[in-house]
């Protein structure tokens, strides 16, 4: 977004930039820091290329832009608006700060200038779609401040769960461009779409900012929010053009089209200019701590990342440390907060925790102190990667590689906003991927970013939008090709589950509850869970309902805004959980059991007399314990049991087996298998993030030396959501360099018998035992050595999708092919997944 150039730091500080090289210097300078920098990649300068504005932007929008501090687009900016002018759907695909908002704001203001001059004031509209609320309301902030010279001719307002009642209607009513999230256009703006009817019929574009993030199962919902949206528009004369903006991905034009379902331009070509960017990879240092089993154990990224982020402050560089937790926001946020009290106490005031789950209130007060320069430091989830524009930040820590390479320029992005240099620092997390990568920087920057992966025609995605598409207007023939391939079977079974109701031509809804609230397009699941303080009764903020059960069991540390609390009780039929303040000297951290049935095997291909599948599988999890952590050194204390329900998850798995000679030839006799496949198995898991868009979260895995489905010993690797979320259909395509990796990471370990680094696991259920370093190595050599040169899929094209019938919580059976769920029970988090969807009534 176009900013004035001003300078956002209170007065008192200096207004010259620290060069990225000496902050990077400085921080390496103490004792010992100079060995953690494992690489550093200079990125040089780069100048940028001008265009002029297509003669169709209004002059009026092209004065305001100009008085804004912009007086020549670059080149891909007028691009973008050329072909949005021009009625085609385009996605913008460069790099952070490159301008891509001022490509789609130049088009938007035109059409709503001259939506003004119509009888009624709003000829045109135009709908704004962000991950985040933190976005939408940063792009209003912009937009508001950019639109000023253009007077009432724009209306913009933000639209989500924080807006006041009493201001929704004028909104409705009035406003011309609307910014919102998908969620509350899935739950919000569609069901009450009569009341939109004047919106949605002057409908010109709608713009879907940070699309890559749109992947997996939410990306996946998202799709089809954005057809009823179609359909709606269409209802009432609109066909909007989609603009899109994204950070540099493979393929950025497939992944739009398989999102809005329409053809779509891409614009790459970054002509942008970019300030100098030294990005440093490094290392925590080992410690004299012994983990499991005695494995070395490094010092963790959140007490390095808690230092960086100290030492940077004090040298008064503007910095923002990326964490992956809720929980590591904030304890990195107070251990920062400690230490810098014990140089100067104003300091610390200086440095605060942004995550989601805060109180609307609490946000946005924040996100003022960050604009206005009040906040120093600020450790952060992935709410301030996407898109929040703070002009002025020197420096960027990354604690944990974030899953994807998109994700990692994106978030290292963040600095040099102004066109100063910048610093950004990868720290490495304790386990195979993370030590992988900072000792082989080739995979970081000299590889392309990755495709986005979504699948709009999971049927368990599929089915409860059907459902709300339904009671949004009757569903008809003329639908079917809208929502995919997938939908007239679904209908069918809907129709079945007394769910919809064909009449004449058309399917309508049954029930009396509204469809929108049958899924979470988020994949939360279900109410979320209230945490409030037992004593007095106050709501402190909210968590996943499917993240409950790991994050705020009885006896889970709770961080909130600084403060540590312990959870007394869970209820989660009510959905609360109760706390009280405490100061305990360790964290908590969940432990579960899992175990995996095989329901269809869609493609399975030979590797050596082994072989290697892709199916349909249910997964059955619990958490049955966990464990206390020493704080900072992340010393195990001990384990506490616990007694929750299981659940049950059917989704999409990659699985390999192995034969008795293979076992032979890797020299893996009975004693050592299971520790063998286990290790391997957690490292496939660590490494998978490199090539499919996802990370540990996001799957799960299963190892057993004999299976009761295969009758051979087998490793699983599974999506942790219900229908699959296509993570494991790329491990499939993408096994011999996946498993090749693998075997790299755990041999490059310096450790002997095993560690975090390569193949333990901190949610490990199992308490990452049985492991055996040395048999997992000898058992993927074998493995590889039979592996096919081609891709395991029959003529490139990716297997067929396996459809399934729900069947009761807790039982595992074959299903036949050709039958499709369009509810789910209640699944589980497995070890290294993410929160499910819940389960449609």
């Amino acid at each position: 977004m176009a900013k004035n150039h001003r300078s956002d730091r209170p007065s008192a500080e200096p207004v010259s930039r620290p060069e990225p090289g000496t902050v990077l210097h400085r921080l390496a300078s103490g004792p010992s820091r100079a060995a953690r920098i494992t690489h550093t990649e200079h990125l040089p300068p780069r100048e940028g290329r001008h265009a002029v504005w297509p003669d169709r932007i209004r002059s009026e929008v092209i004065a305001a832009v100009q008085a804004a501090g912009v007086q020549h687009p670059w080149a891909h900016q007028a691009q973008a608006a050329e072909h949005a002018l021009d009625g085609e759907s385009v996605v913008v695909a460069t790099g952070t700060a490159s301008g891509k908002s001022l490509a789609y704001l130049t088009p938007v203001l035109t059409a709503l200038l001259d939506g003004s001059e119509a009888p009624n004031g709003r000829g045109a509209t135009a709908l704004y779609l962000a991950p985040t609320k933190a976005l939408a309301a940063d792009q209003w902030r912009s937009v508001k401040e950019l639109s000023q010279p253009l007077g009432n001719s724009v209306r913009p307002a933000v639209y989500d769960g924080d807006t006041p009642f009493e201001e929704r209607e004028w909104i409705r009513q009035y406003a011309n461009y609307v910014l919102t999230n998908p969620d509350m256009l899935h739950r919000g703006i569609l069901p009450s779409h009569p009341r939109w009817s004047s919106f949605l019929k002057s409908l010109k574009y709608v713009v879907i900012d940070e699309v890559h993030t749109y992947r997996g199962v939410f990306g996946s919902h998202v799709a089809q929010v954005l057809r009823r949206l179609r359909r709606l528009c269409a209802r009432y004369g609109a066909s909007p053009v989609f603009l899109l903006a994204s950070a540099t991905a493979a393929e950025p034009s497939v992944a739009a089209r398989r999102l809005t379902g329409l053809p779509v331009v891409e614009v790459a070509d970054d002509a942008s200019p970019r300030g100098e960017l030294v990005f440093a990879l490094w290392e925590p240092p080992l410690t004299e701590m012994q983990g499991e089993k005695g494995a070395p154990v490094r010092r963790t990224a959140t007490a390095e990342t808690a230092d960086l982020l100290t030492d940077l402050t004090v040298q008064g560089v503007r910095s923002v440390a990326f964490v992956r937790s809720r929980r590591g926001a904030e304890l990195i946020a107070v251990i920062a907060q400690e230490r810098l009290a014990e140089i100067d106490r104003s300091l610390a005031r200086r440095v605060a925790a942004y995550r989601g789950g805060y109180l609307p209130e609490e946000r946005r007060a924040l996100e003022q102190a960050l604009h206005s320069g009040e906040l120093l430091g600020l450790a952060a989830t992935t709410a301030l990667e996407l898109g929040i524009d703070v002009s002025g930040l020197d420096a960027v820590i990354i604690a944990g590689y974030p899953g994807t390479r998109a994700s990692l320029w994106q978030q290292a992005g963040r600095a040099g906003r102004s066109g100063q240099g910048a610093l950004a620092i990868l720290v490495a997390r304790d386990d195979p991927l993370d030590t992988f990568l900072v000792h082989h920087p080739e995979a970081l920057f000299d590889q392309p970013v990755e495709s986005t992966v979504l699948d709009p025609d999971n049927p368990y995605v599929l089915a409860p939008h059907l459902c709300a598409a339904a009671a949004e207007m009757p569903l008809t023939d003329d639908d079917l090709a809208l929502f995919g391939p997938e939908t007239e079977g679904l209908l069918q079974q809907l129709e079945a589950a007394k769910l919809l109701r064909r009449r004449t031509k058309a399917w309508h809804w049954t029930r009396r509850e509204r469809a929108a609230d049958l899924t979470d397009i988020r994949g939360g699941g279900g109410n979320p869970v209230q945490i409030v303080e037992s004593g007095t009764g106050r709501l402190l903020g909210t968590v996943d309902a499917g993240a409950a059960h790991t994050t705020v069991h009885e006896g889970a540390v709770h961080l909130h805004q600084g403060r540590t609390y312990l959870v007394r009780s869970l209820d989660l039929e009510d959905s609360v959980a109760l706390v009280e303040e405490a100061n305990p000297t360790y964290s908590t951290v969940a432990r579960d059991t899992t175990a995996v049935s095989v329901l269809e095997t869609d493609v399975e291909v030979p590797w050596g007399e082994g072989r290697l599948c892709y199916g349909s599988v249910e997964v059955t999890n619990q958490v049955v314990s966990f464990l206390r952590r020493r704080l900072i050194t992340g010393e195990v204390l001990g384990e506490t049991k616990l007694d929750l329900p299981p659940r049950t998850l059917r989704t999409r798995a990659v699985w390999w087996t192995v034969t008795e000679d293979q076992l032979d030839e890797a020299r893996i006799n009975p004693e050592i298998l299971g520790g063998a496949l286990h290790a391997a198995e957690h490292a496939s898991i660590g490494m998978l993030p490199l090539f499919a868009t996802c990370d540990r979260w996001d799957i799960g895995g299963v190892s057993i030396p004999l299976h009761p489905d295969t009758l051979l010993p087998t490793v699983f690797v599974y999506d942790g959501h219900p229908g699959g979320a296509g993570f494991a259909e790329r491990a499939f395509h993408t096994a011999r360099a996946w498993l090749t990796a693998t075997r790299q990471a755990i041999a490059a370990c310096e450790c002997d018998a095993g560690c975090p680094s390569c193949i333990q696991s901190p949610k490990c259920g199992n308490g990452n035992d049985p492991l055996h370093k040395r048999g997992a190595m000898r058992l993927l050599t074998v493995l590889l050595r039979g592996a096919p040169e081609e891709k395991p899929e029959a003529e490139g094209e990716p297997p067929e999708r396996v459809r399934q019938d729900p069947v009761p919580e807790g039982t595992a059976q074959p299903v036949p092919k050709g039958t499709a769920p369009p509810v789910t029970a209640a699944p589980p988090i497995p070890e290294g997944a993410g929160p499910p969807v819940p389960p449609v009534p």
